[in-house]
């Protein structure tokens, strides 16, 4: 398998994740050229379905970059969809309690550790056909944490059995606590709140991410000990690219 995320962590080392909004195989490719250890399609608030995620899984594929996703709800059929599409990880939105880790984990493993149904079209193709033998050490599942309750919640969820670990949704916490969206948050309250679910994870012994809106700030969450992040996305930093080109031109 073609795991460079997993090889990043065994390191012990922090990890950098793109991040695909955008409907098509080819900026996915160009993505996967670059030096990220995982990609993750996001198919909640992205523009990609499963018909364009399943090109871009394939474009993915021809680097040794770890193919992820993030899936639009906790549904175990689009979940489970997507792992037999090939996809190495899943990043689950709106985990808030216990019952939503284990539901959302069971999706991703083959009994007797959970309840996912064996027909991996696509990934025994790519995978190997001792697959379904070797996919629940493989497969990495990512929680997101993003709401008050999770929050509040937290110690449980961290705790739930084959979880690799949690995905701080930055804005829709921060949102959640009353403090408006954004990300890159230097608000104390909001920095112990991101700071409290690193010390769970650390505490279950289990991975711990974030979304951040610039290199400097995801630079600063890898020295405070996080594991994987991502820095904006393929849409929003083809708008800069295009902004500055036009900017530049105008002036």
């Amino acid at each position: 398998m073609q795991h460079k995320l997993l090889e990043t962590w065994d390191k012990g080392n922090g990890a950098i994740n793109a991040w695909l909004a955008i409907p098509n195989a080819i900026t996915a490719e160009i993505a996967a050229m670059q030096d990220f250890d995982s990609v993750t399609i996001d198919l909640q608030h992205g523009l990609n379905d499963y018909q364009i995620a399943l090109s871009m899984l394939q474009a993915v594929s021809t680097s040794d970059k770890t193919a992820m996703v993030r899936v639009p709800w906790n549904e175990p059929g689009i979940i489970m969809k997507l792992l037999d599409a090939g996809a190495l990880g899943v990043i689950c939105p709106m985990i808030n309690t216990r019952a939503d880790a284990e539901a959302f984990v069971g999706a991703c493993r083959y009994t007797p550790e959970g309840y996912r149904s064996a027909g991996p079209t696509r990934a025994m193709l790519i995978h190997g056909a001792d697959y379904i033998a070797k996919a629940n050490d493989a497969v990495v599942t990512l929680a997101m944490i993003e709401t008050r309750e999770a929050l509040e919640n937290v110690t449980e969820i961290v705790a739930t059995p084959g979880l690799t670990g949690m995905y701080v949704g930055p804005s829709d916490l921060s949102l959640s606590l009353g403090y408006g969206p954004g990300m890159d948050h230097t608000k104390p309250e909001m920095v112990a709140a991101i700071m409290q679910i690193r010390d769970a994870c650390k505490a279950a012994g289990i991975k711990i991410g974030i979304h951040c809106g610039s290199t400097e700030y995801a630079r600063k969450m890898i020295a405070e000990g996080f594991d994987l992040t991502t820095i904006s996305s393929d849409l929003r930093a083809y708008a800069a690219a295009m902004g500055q080109i036009t900017t530049e031109m105008r002036a």
